[in-house]
């Protein structure tokens, strides 16, 4: 019987620190990660993978302030850019990934699913904004625009810059997820929860609602592997392992580490917020609810034994 895993793909699997983020570049990149997943599809996996999208929904924030102020369209709220983005980033990975299958002579359905995950209205995150998202601006830029808009904007020193940030909910339910699983085990890669999911709520019994915010993908990565019974989590990222000291003359990686080191890492605050911590969050949650392992490791190292930080109960 086949392994199910579930990948769950940075945003800058796509879009890149210094690109401009032409279709073109994300296409290329999409490809390139997409290649890493025959490792997984060759040691008998089935696949689901979800993907980042804090790089292009703060491009398209942009896209439609432009449009509101030069031609008076009407503002789309942040649920609807989410939405937005998880159409365009799931084209651009089926179409890559059926380019690198063909060139392997292997034949799977791809299909991406648009999935709304539920929020919590009263969530604390709201009051704390905490994800990061577009690109990066100097402190000048960022206060300008703050002034401007009330947006809020928060540094992110290891960086060097400064990124808007907005509320990023803990993902409570996600929908279609017994479709996700069927799909994915008789045999079809299926493309879901795209930026964490689109944010909603119950405003009253039997009526959902949007709501600006954009969940951490990788929580609710951990959240569908869980509910779908993955045998594994991966949650991709820029590094190859993960780092205590990261960035200093104390760098460390990790190759190993417990549940109950990644809680004392995150309480001694060695992971970053907006980057690491809900990454360590996630594989913890995952592994503690389901005695399964969870990988933390670059896209390049998807797959290759001993590639990146393996997480585990102890």
């Amino acid at each position: 019987m086949k392994k199910l895993a579930v990948v769950a793909f940075g945003g800058n699997a796509l879009l890149q620190a210094g690109q401009k983020g032409t279709i073109e570049d994300q296409e290329k990149n999409a490809y390139e990660a997409s290649k890493q997943l025959l490792n997984l599809l060759k040691r008998n996996y089935n696949i689901v993978i979800s993907h980042g999208n804090g790089p292009q929904v703060g491009n398209i924030l942009l896209s439609d302030q432009a449009g509101t102020q030069v031609h008076g369209l009407p503002s789309m709220p942040l649920d609807i850019c989410v939405a937005y983005s998880q159409g365009f980033i799931g084209y651009i990975i089926e179409q890559q990934l059926r380019n690198v299958l063909a060139a392997n002579d292997m034949d799977r359905d791809i299909m991406s699913i648009i999935t709304m995950v539920l929020v919590n209205k009263d969530d604390p995150a709201f009051q704390n904004p905490t994800k990061p998202i577009g690109p990066y601006y100097s402190q000048e830029d960022a206060e300008k625009i703050m002034k401007d808009t009330g947006a809020k904007f928060k540094e992110d020193k290891k960086r060097g810059g400064w990124r808007k940030v907005v509320a990023s909910p803990r993902p409570l339910v996600i929908s279609n997820k017994k479709s996700i699983e069927q799909l994915a085990r008789s045999g079809q890669i299926v493309i879901a929860v795209g930026g964490g999911g689109i944010p909603a709520f119950y405003v009253a019994p039997n009526k959902l609602q949007g709501i600006d915010a954009v969940i951490d993908k990788d929580l609710a990565s951990a959240l569908l592997a869980k509910q779908i019974g993955a045998d594994k989590l991966f949650i991709l990222t820029d590094v190859p392992k993960v780092c205590l000291n990261y960035n200093t003359p104390q760098e460390k990686t990790i190759d190993r580490m417990t549940i109950a080191d990644a809680r004392k890492y995150l309480s001694d605050g060695q992971f970053a917020e907006g980057s690491m911590a809900p990454k360590i969050r996630a594989a913890v949650d995952f592994v503690e609810n389901t005695g399964k392992d969870a990988i933390i490791t670059k896209t390049t190292l998807l797959g290759i034994d001993d590639g990146g930080t393996r997480i585990v109960m102890v």
